[in-house]
């Protein structure tokens, strides 16, 4: 077979993924066919593919986790070839066997290998049976809460309860002590279960100070196995990769790196040579930062791995392309003693969430996009991106990866530091502002990683606030904006109350607006004509002189007191009880509300019920998703801090806890859509002080480590 046989190839998933895909299927001349459900009916890789096919409603369940839908899409289409990305369908055995059974090829592994790395506790076990070390534990399946209770004492505390069907990073929890396993097991079989389908579990010794470590293997069908270098992954946020890296600082870091990267790359393409292994795919290893000769197989990923493009910056080789190759037959062009590693690459993923708020998910209309600020070639964006489009919450929170190269590990995170500093998107709250903290952390920057050093790191990160100058900004854009819109008067009409500017006899008027602040909190900027300029003041008192001049397409410059300050900025639709502003600059941004009388009054009473304390406090949903759990029943008494119910969005669970003690009614029950805001409980407090009854009460939620 030769890569002739596909003229025609399918893109089963969505997002920056297929957006990759297809850029690398044009540049070999093949025709690519997108699938998208009701939600991504606009979505970029729809309108970047040579043709599309509908497959499904919003949810993944219902369009790109459907075999026979993506089967028929193919039948439609003409493709010979489907290319699955990562996620929804790329490990399915299922899937695999019947697009086997259609005469549709698979761009990945053979059956076999997807069905013994598809299983944590058979692939551990065979891949030890072919010499490749693994991490101390009990991977058994079938085994029974009473039996990971009883055999945790011999892996070990710390430990790691992981799901064996999972993957990710999902499902996966740390306990410390013998008494928390019961209840640790139980949650762990619950997302486990709603997330593969299967709640198998097994235990494994948690490796102290542990590095994540990856190797990248191409394999072909005539028994041709390489490795492309490592990849270093440490930095996870609940086993959730944030930054990669190639090649790995620690490996670099050692006298004899190039012997320990052979030793491990060798143990990488055992793993792949010992199910015959075909295609791309990913060697995850942990290594101890203690002890960095040593490492131990995690997994392999019978897929490409989102972190890919730092392999390919460093390389040279575009692992798509050779996906797509070795599916048709070729034989692997590459030897091993072609791979060199040249410089260093990095790459930040772009999330919807709200770092400050416990990475809560965020959802929105993306208002203002400027991914790339110059056409440096040592910057790479992948990304699904598009001005007007609305991120929702039935899928993945990440957006895109921004990626840089440099000659060596200092360059490629400066690199990267200024292209993130570039990187606006407004309309969605992003975590790009905590991407570039954490890059500039002096560990980070030494190379001193782990997989917990984000979670110490974070209760320290001073995240930027909203001053005096984004309050003006926004008052002087809002006041911008509805004089242009004001009708023009009649010719021979002008008069000073023809026009909206705040004139009147005697001393100007302050032009006043109120400003809702991302804390909840109210500002009112007054400002008044001065020269050319105006005389600005907001709720703290101070004067400045500000003026605003624009500058390209949703960009603003702010003069403030002679200082020059440069805001990206944009609106969603109107029509809005308030009108959203959003400002950015520096990777950072912010959502601003520009308030009405009537808004302002309702805010101002809101914020006195609060003050006075509301008898019947309010559990709210932070965002649109499902209620997976509910834990209490209606009428129960709950104390603070218990969790009530869970809800899940964006493929993250979100505990809802009690934080004050009262009789609970419930609004919501397990499987319910809910909306963002929505009240999904209510919490009733006693009037009178007694024991069980603790005092006002917030709102505050959690997120479950997945």
């Amino acid at each position: 077979m030769t890569i002739n046989s596909f003229d025609t190839v399918l893109v089963a998933n969505r997002g920056e993924i297929a957006c990759r895909v297809i850029r690398t299927l044009k540049a070999m001349g093949i025709r690519s066919v997108a699938v998208y459900s009701d939600a991504d009916a606009g979505a970029r890789h729809v309108r970047e593919a040579d043709a599309a096919v509908r497959i499904g409603t919003a949810a993944a369940a219902d369009s790109y986790l459907r075999i026979d839908a993506i089967i028929e899409a193919c039948l439609q289409s003409g493709a010979q070839a489907v290319h699955p990305g990562y996620g929804f369908l790329a490990e399915n055995v299922e899937f695999a066997k019947a697009l086997d059974a259609a005469g549709i090829a698979f761009i990945g592994p053979g059956i076999d290998a997807i069905e013994i790395m598809g299983d944590k506790i058979r692939s551990k076990n065979h891949v030890m049976s072919y010499g490749v070390p693994c991490v101390p534990g009990i991977a058994e399946p079938g085994l029974s809460d009473e039996a990971l209770i009883e055999a945790a004492p011999g892996v070990g505390f710390p430990l790691l309860i992981k799901p064996s069907a999972g993957g990710g990073g999902k499902g996966m929890h740390i306990v410390e002590r013998l008494e928390d396993m019961a209840a640790t097991l139980m949650t762990a079989r619950r997302v486990a279960a709603s997330a593969f389908g299967d709640d198998t579990l097994f235990l494994e010794r948690l490796i102290q100070a542990p590095r994540h470590i990856e190797v990248q293997v191409l394999a072909d069908n005539h028994g041709n196995v390489i490795h492309l270098g490592e990849r270093e992954c440490s930095l996870q946020r609940r086993h959730q990769k944030v930054i990669e890296e190639a090649p790995s600082p620690l490996l670099e870091s050692l006298d004899n790196g190039a012997e320990v990267r052979a030793r491990i790359g060798e143990a990488a393409c055992q793993a792949a040579r010992s199910v015959k292994y075909s295609g791309a795919g990913t060697v995850e290893f942990l290594v101890s930062d203690q002890d960095p000769e040593h490492f131990f197989f995690m997994e392999m990923n019978t897929r490409l791995q989102v972190e890919h493009p730092v392999t390919e910056m460093v390389t040279g080789v575009d692992l798509v392309e050779w996906q797509v190759r070795i599916a048709a037959g070729e034989v692997l062009m590459v030897a091993q003693s072609d791979v060199v590693l040249d410089g260093h690459a990095v790459e930040a993923r772009v999330y919807a969430e709200v770092p400050e708020r416990g990475f809560m998910p965020s959802i929105g209309e993306i208002v203002t996009l400027r991914e790339r600020a110059s056409n440096d070639p040592h910057v790479r964006v992948d990304s699904a991106m598009l001005p007007g489009l609305s991120v929702t919450g039935d899928y993945d929170p990440m957006l895109a990866k921004v990626i840089a190269w440099g000659p060596d590990r200092k360059a490629a995170l400066d690199t990267l530091d200024h292209a993130l500093g570039d990187y606006t998107l407004l309309g969605v709250h992003t975590n790009v502002e905590y991407l570039r903290l954490l890059i500039n952390d002096d560990d980070v920057r030494a190379g001193r990683l782990d997989t917990g050093l984000i979670e110490r790191k974070l209760e320290g990160m001073e995240f930027r606030q909203v001053t005096d100058v984004e309050l003006i900004a926004a008052a002087l854009l809002n006041r911008s904006e509805l004089l242009n819109r004001s009708e023009p008067a009649p010719a021979g009409t002008a008069a000073p109350w023809n026009t909206a500017d705040g004139w009147r006899v005697g001393a100007a008027a302050p032009w006043k607006t109120t400003v809702g602040r991302p804390d909840a909190g109210l500002a009112t900027v007054g400002l008044t004509v001065n020269g050319s300029s105006f005389a600005a003041r907001a709720d703290n008192g101070v004067e400045h002189s500000a003026a605003m001049r624009p500058g390209s397409a949703g960009h603003a410059v702010l003069v403030l007191d002679g200082v020059e300050h440069h805001f990206a900025h944009g609106s969603p639709s109107p029509g809005r009880e308030a009108r959203e502003l959003w400002l950015g600059s520096d990777g950072w941004s912010c959502r601003l509300e520009i308030l009405d009388r009537e808004a302002r009054l309702q805010r101002i009473l809101a914020g006195i019920q609060r003050e006075e304390g509301a008898a019947d406090p309010e559990v709210r949903s932070p965002m649109p998703g499902t209620v997976v759990s509910v834990s209490v029943h209606n009428g129960d008494h709950v104390e603070a801090g218990q969790v009530l119910l869970a809800v899940e969005a964006m493929k993250m669970e979100h505990q809802l806890l009690a934080s004050v003690s009262g009789t609970v009614h419930l609004s919501s029950k397990t499987g319910d859509l809910v909306k963002a805001d929505q009240v999904l409980a209510t919490i009733h407090v006693a009037a009178e002080p007694n024991p069980e009854v603790t005092a006002q009460p917030t709102e505050n939620q959690k997120d479950e480590e997945l």
